[in-house]
């Protein structure tokens, strides 16, 4: 259902009267039969009035078209109200059932094409400790933890100044270098898959097919992390 946007609820009289243009049969005895059988729930004064909302507004018009147009009983039109405020979207499809909605891409991840680019960007320890306002120290400790990898000139490129980065700020929750381990092994067991996956193929199109699994698989991980910390306690719906 839509967000409730509307300054001032509406009386039960009040809200026949906005409905009564596109269902002009609608009575105050329907509405609270409607409220009977636990289609809306208008709230209500401390005088036992009812006050219906924009929510409880666009909840009654997906009611009655649902028994105008499709014939719906009540249980059918039930459940699709359960399946809407669970987050389900309205459908066009013939049977206008509510459908789990598409998923939105993920701004965190990186797309293919971005996967598939890459600037040549060479850096010294030196200067990838001062971009990321790293001690030296830490920086060879992310490389001896197998988190950077320096080319054979001992050079690094962008993609290590994005690890150090994150590392400088987990630093700041007392997470070090020799926690970040994990994710090296977690990376590379991706890569490996995207191999497998690619197989022999070279050139322009192995690249992009690469880099589209690549997407794949960082869009079910950062999936698997959302889900966990949507449980972790705290959050709304733990």
């Amino acid at each position: 259902m839509p967000p409730d946007v509307r300054s001032r609820p509406l009386t039960v009289g009040a809200l026949v009267h906005e409905l009564a243009a596109e269902f002009p049969d609608i009575t105050i005895s329907k509405v609270r039969f409607l409220e009977a059988e636990g289609l809306v729930t208008p709230a209500r004064t401390a005088s036992g009035y009812r006050q219906f909302t924009t929510r409880d507004v666009e909840r009654l018009r997906y009611v009655l078209r649902a028994q105008r147009d499709l014939f719906w009983p009540l249980k059918v039109i039930k459940d699709a109200l359960e399946g809407l405020d669970r987050g389900l979207t309205p459908s066009g499809g013939a049977d206008g059932r509510p459908r789990p909605p598409a998923p939105a891409a993920d701004p965190t991840v990186p797309t293919a094409t971005e996967l598939a680019s890459r600037r040549d960007l060479r850096l010294t320890a030196a200067e990838l400790a001062g971009a990321a306002g790293l001690e030296p120290t830490v920086v060879a400790d992310l490389t001896s933890s197998g988190l950077l990898r320096p080319a054979s000139d001992g050079l690094y490129g962008e993609p290590d100044l994005q690890v150090c980065h994150a590392a400088a700020g987990l630093a700041a929750y007392g997470i070090e270098a020799r926690h970040l381990r994990p994710f090296r092994t977690s990376a590379d067991r991706e890569v490996g898959l995207v191999e497998q996956a690619v197989g022999p193929r070279r050139g322009a199109d192995g690249k992009r097919q690469a880099a589209d699994v690549a997407h794949l698989c960082l869009t079910l991980h950062a999936a698997l992390v959302r889900g966990g910390l949507a449980r972790f306690p705290g959050r709304s719906g733990s």
